[in-house]
């Protein structure tokens, strides 16, 4: 039968079959090809009478994430607030780019609203342009919650942002009574209050959330100069049609991103970052 891991702890892993979790262990095969299941993986297994079974494989992975460690994410909730803390929209654009490299729909949220000022909503516009999705918020009232909870049915959900922004109170309004369900792994695994603290995938809404927010690390040193530029949704029309196929959009002649930026239809300030980041990978070294 075929399931998610759900859980993952001491060798052990829960999957999840149509709501119902069964406790199973890898194949040692797993561990001869350096291939380790992670929470969010799809599995084959194999249930025994007692409810317990053995993972027999893994199939293929459409994302890897490694902070935290989850497979098969589908989709990020980029959580940020335009008061306390004020935004840093540099960060905000780290988190995206982040999210497109690792091949998720990013869908950014702006929490407490109703300490933001008017002229804010120019930057969600922005975004907007940008091909994002862009949803305002005020979790602490509930405003704004139920939208997002629509979009968790049939995804596996990472929220991310800063601290301070309100990811833990949208979490929790989605996977508070989620835990209470969750005696079943929890009487099994009997973790002590000293355990390592591991992500979980709590279903919610014919979906999943991993309970603990995504993208501890913002080092964007992995990323080449030549995969940057499809960091940028906003480049995609216009990248075909510049005058060199290998065309970075930075000094070269006949580029019509810049051209695009020059005329409007770029954002400026979203293309100055970029930029910005290209100058750091190539103080690098990795220029080539």
């Amino acid at each position: 039968m075929e399931g998610v891991i759900v859980k993952g702890i001491g060798g052990l892993y829960y999957v999840d079959v149509n709501k119902e979790i069964y406790e199973c262990k890898a194949r040692g095969k797993f561990r001869h090809s350096g291939l380790t299941p992670m929470i969010g993986d799809y599995v084959v297994i194999e249930v025994d009478q007692d409810k317990t079974g053995v993972i027999n494989e893994i199939l293929p992975r459409s994302t890897e994430l490694l902070r935290p460690v989850v497979a098969n994410v589908t989709q990020a909730f980029v959580v940020f607030a335009f008061r306390q803390p004020d935004l840093n929209l540099e960060l905000l654009y780290k988190f995206l780019v982040l999210c497109e490299h690792s091949n998720l729909k990013a869908i950014v949220c702006f929490n407490k609203m109703d300490l933001a000022e008017k002229e804010h909503r120019d930057i969600g516009e922005v975004l907007k342009n940008a091909g994002y999705e862009v949803l305002y918020l005020e979790a602490k009232n509930g405003v704004g919650v139920e939208e997002l909870r629509k979009k968790i049915k049939d995804n596996i959900s990472v929220f991310c942002g800063p601290s301070g922004v309100g990811k833990s109170t949208l979490l929790n309004s989605f996977i508070g009574r989620e835990r209470m369900k969750t005696g079943e792994i929890s009487e099994k695994v009997k973790r002590g209050k000293h355990t390592t603290r591991h992500s979980e995938l709590m279903q919610v809404e014919e979906g999943f959330l991993v309970d603990t927010p995504g993208f501890s690390s913002l080092e964007l040193d992995f990323i080449s100069k030549e995969d940057l530029q499809y960091c940028f949704p906003e480049f995609e029309p216009y990248r075909d049609g510049c005058k060199f196929n290998n065309c970075v959009h930075y000094k070269e002649p006949g580029c019509l991103v810049k051209a695009a930026v020059e005329e409007g239809k770029i954002n400026e300030t979203r293309y100055k970052f970029y930029v910005k980041t290209l100058e750091e990978t190539i103080s690098r070294g990795s220029w080539k």
